[in-house]
Order: C-alpha cells, then sequence, then structure tokens
C-alpha cells in the first residue's frame, strides 16, 4: 500500500492511497465515522432552570458542543476499571454552567462552560445554548465523556469522511480539434485549452460525471473519462475534536485489531467444523 499527503491543515486532510481495493477504503471511511471515540457532554444535571427552555432540550444542544478530546488520558466507559455508572476521574470530565441576566437579556455561550480539565473544553467560545431574560438563571452540570459515532452522531470526531477513485483522463489528440466545449461544460475546470490544444489543468478535481465526453461532438468521444483501478482519494474533515492525522491512525488501527478479531473466530470456527 502506498499512501501520499496531498494536502493537511489543522481540521482537513486529503491523501492518495494506491494499491488497495473498495471494501478496505471503505471500512477505514466507516471506521473514521463510526468507531473513533471522542469526547461529549453525555450526561446533565439540572440544578436551577427558570429558561424558557425544558431541560431536555438544553441537554441535547450541550450535547451537539463539539469538545476537545484527549484519547490518552481517557478511557471508553466500558472498558474503565471503575465500571461505575457514575464514572470517575478516569473517564469522565464535569463542566459546569451558573449564569444569571440580572438587568437584561443575556446570551449564554459554551465558552461560559467551566471545565475541571483545562484540555476538555468547547472548540469554540461562540456557541450559543441559551437566551436569559431579566431574573432568569440556569445552574447545571455537565458530564462528558468518550463515546463512538455508530451510538450517537454527537461522537463523530469527522464531519467529512469520503473517498473517490482516481480520476484517469485521456484526451485523442490526433481527433480532438480543441473546439472547447468540454472546457465549457466541465463544473471543476478539470481540462482548460492552451496553444490550440485541450489539456488537463486540475486531475484530482475530476468527479467523473462524464459531461465532458457527452458534449464532445466526435464520435466516438475524442476524451475518455476512467479511473484507475485501487486508487483512491480519501478527503477527512475533522470536527477539530482530533487531529486529522490522529483520527485516520486511530481508525488504522481499529481496523487491525477487527481484522484479527475476524481472524480468530474464523480459525475457531474451522476447528469446531473439523
Amino acid at each position: 500500500m502506498e499512501i501520499k499527503v496531498l494536502e493537511k491543515d489543522d481540521k482537513n486532510m486529503r491523501l492518495l492511497i494506491r494499491g488497495v481495493d473498495t471494501p478496505f477504503v471503505n471500512a477505514l471511511r466507516r471506521n473514521v465515522l463510526a468507531e473513533v471515540p471522542c469526547m461529549a457532554i453525555d450526561e446533565v444535571v439540572i440544578i436551577e432552570n427558570s429558561s424558557v427552555l425544558h431541560d431536555e432540550i438544553i441537554a441535547h444542544r450541550l450535547g451537539l458542543i463539539p469538545l476537545k478530546t484527549d484519547l490518552d488520558g481517557y478511557n471508553l466507559p466500558e472498558e474503565c476499571p471503575c465500571q461505575s455508572e457514575f464514572g470517575c476521574n478516569l473517564c469522565r470530565v464535569t463542566l459546569t454552567l451558573d449564569q444569571e441576566a440580572e438587568e437584561g437579556t443575556i446570551t449564554v455561550y459554551s465558552g461560559e462552560l467551566i471545565s475541571e480539565n483545562p484540555n476538555i473544553v468547547p472548540l469554540s467560545d461562540k456557541i450559543p445554548i441559551i437566551k436569559l431574560t431579566k431574573g432568569q438563571k440556569l445552574k447545571l452540570e455537565a458530564y462528558a465523556r468518550l463515546g463512538k459515532g455508530k451510538k450517537h452522531a454527537k461522537w463523530q470526531p469527522a464531519s467529512t469522511s469520503a473517498y473517490k477513485y482516481l480520476p484517469q483522463v485521456k484526451i485523442d489528440a490526433a481527433r480532438c480539434d480543441a473546439c472547447g466545449k468540454c472546457v465549457e461544460i466541465c463544473p471543476r475546470k478539470v481540462l482548460e485549452k492552451t496553444e490550440g490544444k485541450i489539456e488537463v489543468r486540475d486531475l484530482l478535481a475530476c468527479t467523473l460525471c462524464q459531461d465532458c465526453t457527452d458534449v464532445c461532438p466526435k464520435e466516438p468521444p475524442a476524451i475518455d473519462i476512467g479511473w484507475e483501478k485501487n486508487a483512491f482519494i480519501f478527503s477527512l474533515e475533522s470536527t477539530g475534536a482530533l487531529p486529522p492525522e490522529r483520527i485516520m491512525i486511530e481508525a488504522v488501527k481499529i481496523l487491525d485489531k477487527e481484522l484479527e478479531e475476524f481472524a480468530k473466530q474464523f480459525e475457531v470456527e474451522k476447528l469446531e467444523k473439523s
């Protein structure tokens, strides 16, 4: 398998992966969304709420606030040695909120949540939670835990996890008269007309839509769109809870573990049948 990093920043990463098949890449995509854990508020104790919103609505809003995650410092609740439904300092982080509108209407933001761990805080301080008018108060304790996206979307560390085949664009220079229709119709500006001929400007932007072949006046078309077998462009966008490279590393580790478990089960069944 060959992996090349095409783009990477704090939240986005795009890889070129060669030497694997579709089931492997799809398993990786599913693990990114469903198996890699991250922190999210899972339980809320409302101490005082005189706002217009019900307790359940406030709890739901808090659960959807993305939190920075420390995978090395905390355990999944089901794997924690405490085995307690209340959790412990190895599997739970407490955040508190105590706000009151004393004079006029105020907006309570995510930045006003106070965490016992300065490393587990909302990714943004400007996520609105609720508006309070004069005399209204909201006081609560929220408990954040590690979880997986297969249980609830609030535990998905990535907002985008997708792949596509690596495109191949072939232009028959002998038959192409450079009319430019394929250049004009392409929504992603993959092609360009330079010095009286059609050339590929941005191969990776191609979505394999085939519009350029459909519009070509030649019969058969002078341009052919295909894809390279066992080569994929993998795109990953993190919510910010974890760096994109950490999400990918964890997804690969989980996939390796799943394959090992599958191989063991296969061997057990094989022995039982024999």
